[in-house]
């Protein structure tokens, strides 16, 4: 059984985005030694995960991109969440688009689909949020690891992780590693 990573930036008021979806900070304080720590880690799974807009976005970027963070992107399959329909004219086109364009799309309830994917040998299922999938994969209590890349800013609004969980989520620290720009990356599993 394969376990289920949700690797997010947040901000130390614990906003994954700001009010209206910014996301500005995180490249504020985003250095190389961060963006190394990241890209390790993406290769480090199996599958990307997300939700349809997410995937929408990545999709439309990634394949054209020549950031570090774009090879472990385009070349580990992709597995699509949604319960309302998915038009592949969404997906990407250009070079190195191939696992954007083979993306399994997953319809219905989200549970489901991430046991079944949790059944599978294989590296770990990276999960990319959006905060409405992040948030989701919280209340329902399926992510094994949080990878929480804490930005030293202080949104004081914006949209949360976890203000919709319906009761306490006992965590352990397994490492915390501190970035030159002030970032922390705070790794936590199910205490």
């Amino acid at each position: 059984m394969r376990k289920l990573v949700l690797q997010m930036q947040i901000s130390v008021d614990g906003f994954v985005a700001g009010p209206n979806g910014e996301l500005d900070w995180v490249f504020r304080s985003t250095d190389e030694t961060t963006a190394a720590w990241i890209v390790e880690r993406l290769w480090q799974a199996g599958v990307h995960i997300m939700g349809r807009r997410t995937f929408g976005d990545m999709a439309s970027h990634w394949p054209t991109s020549s950031e570090p963070y774009a090879a472990p992107m385009n070349e580990i399959p992709k597995v699509v969440f949604t319960e309302k329909g998915f038009a592949r004219s969404q997906q990407a086109g250009p070079a190195n688009a191939g696992s954007w364009e083979e993306a399994t799309v997953v319809r219905g309830h989200l549970e489901n689909g991430i046991v079944g994917l949790k059944q599978q040998s294989g590296k770990e299922i990276l999960a990319h949020g959006g905060a409405g999938f992040a948030q989701a994969l919280a209340i329902l209590d399926l992510v094994d690891e949080y990878r929480l890349i804490v930005h030293p800013v202080a949104l004081g609004r914006g949209l949360p992780l976890f203000s919709q969980l319906s009761k306490p989520l006992d965590l352990e620290l397994l490492s915390s590693t501190v970035f030159e720009s002030g970032s922390v990356a705070q790794v936590y599993g199910r205490a």
